[in-house]
């Protein structure tokens, strides 16, 4: 009897997926699709070539750069430490009558070694990517070769280390309220802030409101 079991068939590639690797068959690392979404690993050297491609490409048109955000796997995998994530999307909208966007969103994932933390900047292919590199260089160290401004955007510029690393030492520093009273630095056992409690106001006004 002729074995009838249906395989599963592989998925179709996204267009997406399609143009990147036909016009750089080097770019991509990997590929997962994830609640509907398609993630994308793309070579680092790559980066600013496939986001040109994707923004100006007319069949895909991802013109508006959401956010770019930084992961820290620490030891959790083998032959690279961090992940710089992009979240593109392809904003519809109508110019002289005609409808530009597709209404899609993709997500690129770069690979970084701890060894060798620089990345590409994306800066000269969607300018909304400054703040955001800023900010993964001074949370997790990873620098953005070519960025225009790249420094520190949260922490002060003489901050030692990077706060979003998974092996940032806990603690912090005291801090003086008004009134001479001193917060908890996070190292320690939470006790309440000065004029406030777990669920509410407290202190002398709450105490005029209670007399009222």
């Amino acid at each position: 009897m002729a074995d009838t079991t249906l395989q599963n068939p592989e998925p179709e590639e996204i267009l997406e997926l399609q143009k990147i690797r036909a016009t750089f068959p080097d770019a991509v690392l990997n590929v997962n699709e994830f609640r509907e979404d398609s993630r994308i690993m793309i070579r680092r050297e790559r980066i600013v070539d496939v986001c040109r491609l994707l923004r100006d490409d007319p069949d895909l048109q991802y013109n508006f750069f959401s956010e770019c955000l930084g992961v820290d796997y620490l030891d959790f995998r083998e032959d690279y430490r961090f992940e710089v994530v992009y979240n593109l999307y392809s904003m519809p909208y109508k110019k002289n009558g005609t409808i530009h966007g597709t209404g899609r969103r993709l997500f690129l994932k770069v690979p970084v070694p701890e060894d060798d933390c620089v990345v590409p900047s994306v800066t000269g292919i969607y300018s909304g990517a400054n703040f955001p590199e800023r900010e993964i260089f001074d949370m997790f160290g990873i620098r953005f070769s070519g960025h225009p401004d790249l420094r520190r955007i949260l922490m002060s510029e003489d901050w030692v280390g990077h706060p979003q690393r998974k092996d940032y030492p806990l603690g912090g520093e005291r801090v003086q309220f008004p009134g001479g009273k001193v917060g908890p630095a996070v190292s320690e056992v939470p006790v309440q802030h000065p004029g406030e409690s777990f669920t509410g106001p407290t202190g002398d006004r709450q105490g005029e409101i209670r007399r009222r």
